[in-house]
């Protein structure tokens, strides 16, 4: 099979693709002919290996697919040859076809195809996580969104105003702004051009409910002195490259909650809030709720597709298209 492979950590373009044997799957793994992966920015920091888990050399990048069971393996219960499934993985997604644990995937929901099925679970998951699991969103609240523009940002805007919060997208420039405005977001902060801090609390007439997170850097301390009193802040990655320190006296005095998601340690200590918040996604997606996918590249295009994450200029997700033979 012809998959992306990191032979040397580095930027993207040191992937190149080769050809690979086939996987096959174990007791209790299947293997999965893939027609759509998605692109996530710490795929971008594990092919340079600044990524919290190294990932020893040679590897397949990639960590979000979607496509047919092809074989499983002794005492798989829940899924079939032939089976729409969509997955996460730490690795090995840019590829023609690959081999999970059962538990790495879940069946694709009516009303997404294979392209969009590839850009839903990982972002969609980080948002409910973020905004339900530890969050404890409400209808009604106040919820900013750094980064909204960008993958797990358009998915926490669209998830959000869903169940009725009061989203407010902040973004770099007034035209990915005007992106998430169109995702249901109720008012926009561009803030390489307007005060995040200012602009929050005018808005909001006193502070944000919730905060959440994706990007880090410069911005974070500004959203979390715009929280109010007893406000959440949620933590998920650090796209701006920067992992910011917190003044922690801000917390003590607006008594803010702190909290983290990271989607692999949740699935791992909370598999009945992962269970949880896929049922409630399906249900939204029957109701239309799909994944803003902006750019589709072909395996061949990897690199290209890569640093257009790496250079955070994609609005929404950036899905490889595979062709599978």
């Amino acid at each position: 099979m012809r998959a992306a492979r990191v032979e040397a950590y580095g930027g993207p373009d040191r992937v190149v693709i080769r050809e690979i044997p086939d996987p096959e799957a174990r007791a209790g793994q299947l293997v999965v002919d893939i027609e759509a992966a998605a692109l996530n920015f710490p795929d971008v920091l594990t092919i340079a290996d600044k990524y919290q888990i190294s990932t020893a050399l040679p590897f397949t990048p990639g960590s979000e697919f979607a496509g047919r069971v092809s074989a499983v393996g002794e005492n798989v219960t829940a899924f079939r040859v032939g089976d729409r499934v969509m997955g996460s993985t730490g690795a090995g997604a840019f590829a023609e076809k690959i081999c999970v644990p059962e538990d790495a995937v879940s069946a694709i929901p009516d009303g997404l195809d294979m392209i969009h099925a590839a850009g839903f679970r990982v972002t969609y998951l980080t948002a409910y996580h973020s905004l339900v699991t530890v969050g404890d969103v409400a209808s009604g609240d106040w919820v900013v969104v750094l980064g909204a523009a960008g993958g797990v940002g358009t998915a926490t805007v669209d998830l959000a105003a869903r169940l009725g919060a009061r989203v407010i997208a902040a973004a770099s420039t007034a035209e990915r702004v005007q992106t998430c405005l169109d995702l249901g977001a109720h008012e926009g902060i561009a803030y390489d051009e307007e005060d995040l801090k200012s602009r929050i609390k005018e808005i909001t007439g006193g502070g944000a409910d919730l905060v959440v997170d994706p990007v880090g850097g410069r911005y974070t301390e500004q959203a979390l002195r715009a929280i109010r009193w007893g406000g959440a802040f949620v933590t998920v990655g650090f796209a701006a490259g920067e992992i910011p320190r917190i003044p922690l006296n801000l917390v003590l005095l607006k008594n803010v909650l702190v909290r983290g998601v990271e989607l692999r340690t949740m699935g791992t200590h909370r598999p009945d809030a992962t269970r949880q918040a896929t049922r409630a996604m399906s249900d939204l997606v029957a109701r239309g709720m799909a994944p803003l996918v902006t750019d589709v590249f072909t395996l061949d295009d990897v690199s290209k597709a890569l640093g257009l994450v790496a250079e955070r200029k994609a609005t929404g997700k950036v899905v490889i298209e595979m062709r599978v033979t």
